[in-house]
């Protein structure tokens, strides 16, 4: 099938390089939920991450995706995974998400969490934790996107946590009467 170019442009010419920045704030412009992705990283350690990069692929079956930046330290432990826990975040949960969006000694320190069937955490107070089984990866630009086939899930209690214009907010209800 032939390609069509862009009708601002001429056949051939490259498209013009992107504002981060102004990338940035157009995707703020979509709310997202926060989570923390968690898994075993061996010898009894764990790493975990906060990530609002997290979207549903397909209820049958069941998958999810998420993606990683290159440049992260947990990387290499997701690269092996077979396993691990998707936590969705409450409203409740906000210094959660920014101790594990940062570097930090020991994120889990003090964090209460149970190991599931992924021996991964599932953080205590989360509305819902995905457990998954790696199902596919791809490298796409500066990330690695993960799919993840649940295995198990489990909804808690609360309203999930809703990242949206830089900032942490709630997602509200519209009336469409």
């Amino acid at each position: 099938m032939p390609t069509t170019p862009h009708p601002s442009r001429a056949p051939g010419e490259a498209a013009a390089a992107i504002d981060e920045t102004a990338l940035r704030d157009a995707l703020a412009q979509f709310a997202t939920g926060v989570t923390i992705i968690c898994a075993h990283a061996g010898e009894g350690r764990y790493v975990g991450f906060t990530a609002n990069s997290f979207n549903a692929v397909s209820l049958s079956p069941p998958l999810i995706l998420w993606s990683l930046a290159h440049r992260s330290r947990s990387l290499a432990t997701f690269n092996h995974a077979e396993r691990y826990v998707v936590n969705v975040l409450s409203t409740s949960q906000i210094e959660l998400a920014r101790r594990f969006s940062r570097p930090h000694a020991d994120r889990f320190a003090g964090v209460e969490f149970a190991l599931g069937w992924a021996d991964a955490p599932r953080i205590a107070g989360c509305v819902a934790w995905l457990e998954c089984r790696h199902h596919a990866q791809m490298r796409a630009g500066d990330h690695e996107i993960f799919v993840g086939h649940v295995v198990t899930c489990a909804r808690g209690a609360g309203e999930g946590l809703v990242f949206a214009g830089h900032r942490f907010a709630v997602a509200k209800a519209i009336d469409e009467t």
